[in-house]
């Protein structure tokens, strides 16, 4: 099995087609994250997607909905790269998604049959040692998450933290993704990464990737297949309606 590193330039996707990743997977991505959190994807979905995925050689990681350990389990058998974990405001809340995303040391029920078993043609040290390797992103994106920055950055086992900065902006009480507050926020939230030496995500638009890369950001979520798309349309649209 592959080894995947969450790093470089990715996007959400948040249409039902594994088309979409087929295209995405053109396009010299790093990842792409299916958005299991915020759009229509249930389990059958998330499986065609990641057939998807491995046709594309696009590495694929799951926003998953919530903490649970089933959750967890059951798209990381699929074959996701990794999970995105959304309202991990504590190091506790860091130490029970790792737990449920890992083999040794944690709770994650094994079978070598799915997926990630290459369908029992794998062998099982190099499954768990393989699988115990995806990537368990961390979405910082409360006051509290980042009062607890530090400790959920040291947490064994967390790849990197990815700051949700519109759940930041509700949470603080104030308005807008650059809002002062918010930007202290990531720069916090960056500085722990740093320290704990795993990676420092953002959700940002692409003006913004030379601001938070100067910040110390390496991974960046840019947009969805929706925005994309709707980028690119309306450009064609503002072009032809040029005089």
């Amino acid at each position: 099995m592959p080894t995947f590193e969450f790093d470089g330039i990715g996007t959400f996707i948040k249409t039902d087609s594994p088309q979409v990743v087929e295209v995405l997977g053109t396009c010299a991505l790093d990842f792409a994250v299916v958005d299991a959190e915020h759009a229509p994807f249930d389990l059958v979905t998330i499986d065609r997607m990641m057939v998807a995925s491995r046709a594309a050689a696009l590495p694929l990681l799951v926003r998953v909905p919530d903490h649970r350990d089933a959750t967890i389990l059951r798209v990381l058998d699929m074959g996701a790269a990794g999970v995105v974990v959304p309202r991990v405001d504590t190091p506790e809340d860091a130490r029970a998604v790792v737990a449920a995303a890992r083999y040794v040391g944690g709770r994650r029920g094994i079978s070598p049959s799915p997926r990630n078993g290459g369908y029992g043609s794998i062998p099982l040290a190099e499954m768990i040692a393989a699988s115990d390797r995806s990537a368990v992103v961390c979405q910082i994106e409360s006051g509290a998450a980042v009062a607890s920055v530090d400790e959920i950055a040291a947490v064994p086992g967390v790849a990197g933290l990815l700051v949700g900065r519109l759940d930041l902006s509700l949470s603080l009480g104030v308005s807008g993704v650059r809002h002062p507050q918010v930007m202290a926020g990531v720069e916090r939230t960056v500085a722990a990464a740093r320290r704990s030496g795993i990676v420092a995500a953002v959700a940002c638009g692409p003006a913004e990737i030379a601001e938070m890369t100067a910040m110390g950001v390496t991974c960046f979520v840019v947009g969805s297949d929706q925005s994309l798309l709707a980028s690119a349309a309306s450009a064609l649209r503002g072009r032809l309606a040029a005089p």
